[in-house]
């Protein structure tokens, strides 16, 4: 059975992430510890909401600086892909002129997707996935599969991109650099497909992410 350390950084969706892990047969922990997250074979950042909240939480949790040293797999879900990056545009508004300051393992800015004449923000709903490069978070995946969003904000398609999505315009939908990952879609709720994402990053070790 499979390892993974989900880290409990207080948001609604950790309950429903731990049951999709457990449907794949992984042994889950749910910890704010450091020493256990640091000593994970795997770690899964959940994520909703805001990235600002998410930030304050993990800034209290003292994990801000300590998440980017972690050398096992890593896999951000939702707005927990988000925080991988540089920052998000999420914090600038008439009252707050700069980006909310995020975890930065991927290089690049979260930013809002552009409303358009018929296409609703946010983008909510089944969409399908638009292979990029092979990698093996995906293996398995291909342009017939389709997964659920729930998200107002972005990470444009870049080197880093292995599956893509459009709503509008083109997102990166599933990421990867080095051990870090992320997925913008909820895998706990895209069934078969979501599923397959979670048996593949438990099946990961740190060397067929470097081959």
């Amino acid at each position: 059975m499979s390892a993974v350390v989900v880290v409990d950084s207080g948001v609604a969706n950790v309950g429903s992430v731990v049951a999709a892990l457990e449907r794949a047969q992984a042994q889950v922990v749910v910890s704010r510890d450091w020493e256990i997250i640091r000593q994970a074979p795997r770690v899964l950042l959940p994520g909703v909401g805001s990235a600002a909240a998410a930030m304050r939480e993990l800034t209290r949790l003292e994990l801000v600086e300590r998440l980017p040293s972690l050398l096992q797999p890593v896999l951000g879900v939702c707005l927990g892909m988000q925080l991988l990056f540089d920052d998000s545009e999420e914090g600038i508004s008439d009252t707050q002129e700069h980006p909310v300051r995020c975890l930065g393992m991927l290089p690049g800015r979260v930013t809002r997707l552009p409303a358009r004449a018929g296409v609703r923000i946010p983008h909510m709903g089944w969409n399908n996935l638009l292979p990029q490069r092979a990698h093996p978070l995906v293996t398995g995946l291909d342009q017939r599969d389709y997964a659920y969003f729930v998200h107002s904000f972005a990470v444009a398609e870049n080197e880093h991109t292995l599956m893509a999505c459009q709503h509008g315009i083109g997102f990166s939908a599933i990421v990867a650099r080095g051990n870090f990952m992320g997925a913008q879609f909820h895998p706990e709720r895209s069934a078969a497909v979501g599923a397959r994402l979670l048996r593949n990053f438990l099946s990961l070790d740190v060397e067929s992410l470097y081959r």
